[in-house]
């Protein structure tokens, strides 16, 4: 009993039985007019044209969004669209809309009416009071047992007010919906939100991770030493690279601060000598060698480029330590090289395992090229390849 009472409990039950009566306020008031029943097909056809200007959409969904959902305009849970007509099947759609919402509403409001006089009708009848001439013709002169029909048409009413709310809000879902274009925009638009989300956190693993391996590294290797000029240059190195950490963390913090912020800010390969001197101020033996125009790599290519080669030498400090690490950048005729190898050690990282070398896969795989990592030849390897188109 309690779950049938419930929906009379919302406010969206009530605001629905509004929205279908607002539809057919003006032809209501034309029956004032002229009396007849060509006075609502009239009504239907003149929707037709109306349906067609991309307006109206806007109009209908914000309608049906607060009175059908009980959702507000900038509401992003519900599936009702708000946006101008794009196509002619919205458009299309959108008189579909507009001839149901008259009809459920003509149905419904005759319905409603009906019933509640009705009602009425019964306890005054049973009483020998006086009835209006509606459903009551059925009923043959006024008997004390009517009263015992009101609860009944009581609760077709209630029916009728629950059930016409419920089938105008799943019409309005279909027609009012988003468009299969704008579902694909939408479907578009989340991947690039997860897609970015993944990239900040790669930009935070990468940059965060580089840093505090650089100064666990510094930090060991001078309480080991215990020569108080290679401390102080152990510090230097520890306050540079927290301080280019920091920049690379406020970097990743205005992307999500302003979403429409450039990523031209992000560090490229050109500058690659800031992780190169990082990881020789960490004890690292580094033998670069560079071929090629780096400055010239499209920015997205140079930029993953950067955090490929800035993990690389990240796993080197964490699993080797300070060992001889060659690097190689290759720029050729529409390929990007790009190698790191440093000796084997008892610490080798399984393939798979750690994000580190995920994200790098990850990186290349999104830029169409490809990355593998593990043992060669008596060291451990990065070789990524990434296309410059």
């Amino acid at each position: 009993m309690v779950r049938l009472l419930r929906p009379f409990g919302r406010a969206v039950t009530y605001t629905r039985l509004l929205h279908l009566f607002v539809a057919i306020v003006w032809p209501s008031m034309w029956l004032f007019i002229e009396e007849a029943w060509w006075t609502w097909v009239v009504a239907a056809a003149a929707l037709a044209p109306v349906g067609l200007v991309p307006a109206m959409r806007t109009v209908e969904g914000l309608q049906a969004r607060l009175l059908l959902t009980g959702h507000g305009h900038d509401s992003p849970g519900t599936d009702i669209v708000v946006a101008p007509s794009s196509s002619w099947r919205d458009r299309g759609r959108l008189v579909v809309w507009l001839e149901a919402r008259l009809l459920i509403g003509c149905v419904t409001s005759l319905f409603t009416v009906q019933l509640l006089i009705a009602s009425v009708d019964l306890v005054s009848g049973a009483f020998g009071g006086e009835v209006e001439e509606g459903v009551l013709f059925l009923l043959d002169g006024h008997q004390w047992w009517h009263v015992l029909l009101v609860p009944l048409a009581l609760a077709t009413l209630a029916a009728t007010v629950v059930g016409s709310g419920r089938l105008i809000t799943a019409i309005a879902l279909r027609l009012l919906g988003p468009s299969p274009a704008e579902r694909l925009a939408a479907l578009e638009e989340r991947t690039d939100q997860l897609l970015e989300r993944t990239r900040i956190a790669r930009e935070l693993h990468d940059s965060i991770g580089h840093a505090l391996t650089v100064a666990v590294v510094q930090a060991g290797a001078a309480r080991a030493a215990g020569d108080p000029a290679f401390t102080d240059r152990a510090l230097d190195a520890i306050e540079e690279t927290g301080r280019a950490a920091l920049e690379d963390l406020e970097r990743v913090l205005g992307v999500l601060r302003e979403s429409e912020r450039p990523v031209s800010s992000r560090p490229t390969l050109t500058d690659a000598d800031r992780l190169l001197e990082s990881a020789r101020a960490s004890g690292a033996k580094v033998d670069a060698e560079l071929t090629g125009a780096v400055d010239t790599l499209p920015g997205p290519v140079s930029r993953e480029g950067y955090r490929i080669l800035q993990e690389s030498l990240t796993n080197v400090l964490r699993h080797a330590g300070a060992v001889p690490v060659r690097v190689r950048i290759a720029v050729t005729d529409g390929t990007l090289g790009l190698e790191v190898r440093n000796p084997l050690t008892a610490d080798i990282p399984g393939p798979g395992r750690g994000s580190g070398l995920r994200g790098i896969r990850e990186r290349a795989a999104l830029l169409g090229g490809n990355a593998r990592t593990g043992p060669d030849r008596g060291d451990w390897q990065v070789h990524v390849e990434l296309p410059l188109r």
